[in-house]
């Protein structure tokens, strides 16, 4: 009765593109733990003075039920503080908070236009929504306001939502968010940004990339916790009517269980880090521009000049290949392949972290270079 799954496994491992889980070996490339603070010792303080002062683990239940814990409250009050935004509203992932706003909060009769690199969880929560929507060229803020016109000329009496990530996470590039927010003003539209690979890197204090846009009432964005906070969750700000509304008609929220109230405790604690110790985030700038110098020299290739670096190696079977020779090296580099990127441009996404350093980046760029000498 599974022959029609294993028929598609099987077309997948003929394209190079089965899926399998790996257990952690090598040194770190891969993770999102830009910081280092995911098994760090300031957190592991902060779980144990958690559970000391009697935060449980699990929270029992909704959060529109018996789930509402304190600890989630302080949480979202010292988010919204940090960011600087009216409101902030924790969940338990990512993905399910980019869901959330895209099936609740463009209503129907609007548009969504979204750049095509977008997150799929914003894809997910489009489809699962009432509102028309439109994907345009990566980075092209013309193309945002050109879709809007065309809208417009053909009958569109909704509002527009403009989506995109403030760094992508499969490219390391940014969009120009001032731009960007010149087009939401002449249209009247919300703007929606992801920043999940910016938060506790980039912008002041780590507040991300749009950290001076936060507050304005066309401004919703994302921040996740399980990356460069190290922990596990995600936060939507946001202008308290648009909080309010999500609270009472996001299914995501009503219907699921509440995050960890420990875990919640834990986040709070790596705010605060984010908030008053740069070091983190000075080391690995220092380490972004010394991967960028060392990839040139030894690869010929340019950079992100970002904390994500992609190295586009074309077919998928040859990025697979790539990224196991420099497994059995010691490095944790992994291929990424489509449909998680365009066709022909399968590639080694390298994620710098606070981890490692310069000797260890310049290891691997040595032994990246000699691999693509032999596979070309």
């Amino acid at each position: 009765m599974h022959e029609e799954f294993e028929a598609d496994l099987r077309g997948l491992a003929a394209r190079g593109r089965l899926r399998a889980l790996k257990e952690r070996a090598g040194i770190d490339f891969t993770s999102n733990d830009y910081l280092g603070l995911a098994e760090s010792e300031e957190l592991n303080r902060a779980a144990a003075e958690a559970v000391a002062r009697g935060v449980p683990v699990g929270s029992g239940g909704s959060r529109l039920l018996r789930g509402n814990h304190p600890e989630h409250e302080a949480l979202e009050t010292e988010a919204a503080a940090y960011f600087g935004a009216e409101t902030a509203l924790y969940f338990g992932g990512g993905f399910v908070a980019n869901y959330a706003i895209f099936s609740a909060l463009p209503q129907r009769g609007d548009l969504v236009v979204h750049d095509e690199l977008i997150h799929a969880s914003v894809h997910e929560g489009l489809r699962r929504g009432r509102a028309e929507f439109v994907g345009v060229p990566h980075n092209d803020i013309d193309a945002f306001e050109s879709a809007i016109v065309r809208w417009r000329t053909a009958g569109g009496k909704g509002r527009p939502w403009l989506s995109v990530e403030s760094l992508y996470s499969m490219d390391g590039d940014s969009p120009d968010l001032d731009g960007l927010f010149a087009v939401a003003d002449r249209h009247d539209a919300m703007l929606v940004i992801d920043e999940a690979h910016a938060t506790g890197v980039l912008g002041p204090q780590g507040r991300g990339l749009a950290a001076q846009f936060e507050g304005r009432q066309n401004v919703v964005t994302l921040h996740t916790c399980g990356k460069a906070l190290g922990t596990v969750g995600g936060f939507i700000l946001a202008p308290r009517t648009l909080r309010d509304f999500l609270v009472n008609r996001s299914r995501p929220f009503i219907f699921a269980t509440a995050p960890s109230p420990l875990t919640a405790a834990i986040t709070r604690a790596a705010i605060e880090l984010s908030r008053t110790n740069p070091e983190r985030r000075e080391r690995l700038a220092r380490l972004v521009a010394f991967a960028g110098r060392e990839l040139r020299r030894r690869c010929g290739l340019e950079a992100s000049g970002s904390h994500i670096v992609p190295v586009v190696i074309g077919a998928d079977q040859a990025a697979v290949a790539v990224a196991a020779s420099l497994q059995r090296r010691g490095f944790d580099i992994r291929a990424i392949r489509p449909p998680t990127v365009p066709e022909g441009t399968a590639r080694l996404r390298i994620a710098l972290t606070a981890n490692i350093t310069e000797a260890i980046v310049a290891d691997l760029f040595a032994a990246l270079a000699e691999d693509m000498r032999m596979a070309a």
